[in-house]
Parts: structure tokens; C-alpha cells; sequence
């Protein structure tokens, strides 16, 4: 039996709750190089939003923190809606990643204002080894 401390487990925010976004933007950079375990659970939780927009959200690794990679390790679907979405962040193969953070970039058209809104947060959760084994057994079964 696998065993973790779940008081000193990655759980926070890479874009806080209640973040306005009318323009693209970055969160700030989360420290993910103590993790006991690099596979993340993101979730883009969009509490507002008004009609005919879209929002982009892509999470970028970085080894000091100030230079990021030029492409995204991963990124959510395009999003239009209120709701919450699900993405597994797993870093296992990006040793050189000490650094997460996510970058946004928003749209708008149609009727209106042009001025894109959107209210939204992209909580981080680090996933238990245990855990993560589990639910791999488990989908294994399943295929």
C-alpha cells in the first residue's frame, strides 16, 4: 500500500478564483519541482460569462520561473460556457518543468460590446500516486 502526506500535496490555484479577463493574460507561476507525484489535476472551473465569446486556456512550463516554453504542455478545449472542465496535467516526461503557469486568451463577436468577459479560476491539484494507479487499473479494465 502506497502511502502520501496529504498536507504537503500541490493544492492551490493557478488562476485564482474570481479572475476578470476582458484580454489575454498569464497566472502566476506555481513552484511544482518539490511535488511528490507531477501529475496535476486542473480544473477550469467559468463562473460568468456573457454571450458569443470564447476563452483559450493553455498551461506553460518553465525551469526558472521567467523563461516559458513556446509551446503550451497542455491546454483545455476551447470553452464558451459556464461549467467546470477537467484536464490531467502529467509532467512525468518534463523533468525540466519546476514551473507551471497558465495564459488565457479570450474572444468576442457578434452583437454588442466587443469587450470579451469572462469570470473564471484554474484550480491545480496534485494527484496521489495511489490514486493515479488506481484509476489507471481501472480504465486498463475498461479498454
Amino acid at each position: 500500500m502506497l502511502c502520501y502526506n496529504p498536507f504537503a500535496m500541490i493544492d492551490t490555484y493557478l488562476v485564482p478564483e474570481k479572475t476578470i479577463a476582458s484580454a489575454k493574460g498569464d497566472g502566476p507561476a506555481l513552484d511544482v519541482s518539490a511535488a511528490a507525484n507531477r501529475v496535476f489535476l486542473l480544473t477550469l472551473n467559468i463562473t460568468n460569462i456573457v454571450e458569443q465569446e470564447a476563452l483559450d486556456v493553455s498551461i506553460y512550463g518553465s525551469g526558472d520561473g521567467a523563461t516559458w516554453s513556446a509551446k503550451p504542455l497542455a491546454s483545455f478545449p476551447q470553452k464558451f460556457y459556464r461549467g467546470q472542465h477537467p484536464l490531467l496535467l502529467d509532467l512525468t516526461g518534463q523533468a525540466d518543468a519546476k514551473f507551471v503557469r497558465a495564459h488565457w486568451e479570450v474572444g468576442r463577436w457578434g452583437r454588442g460590446t466587443e469587450i470579451p468577459m469572462f469570470e473564471f479560476c484554474v484550480k491545480a491539484r496534485e494527484v496521489p500516486p495511489d490514486v493515479l494507479k488506481q484509476a489507471t487499473d481501472e480504465a486498463n479494465a475498461l479498454a
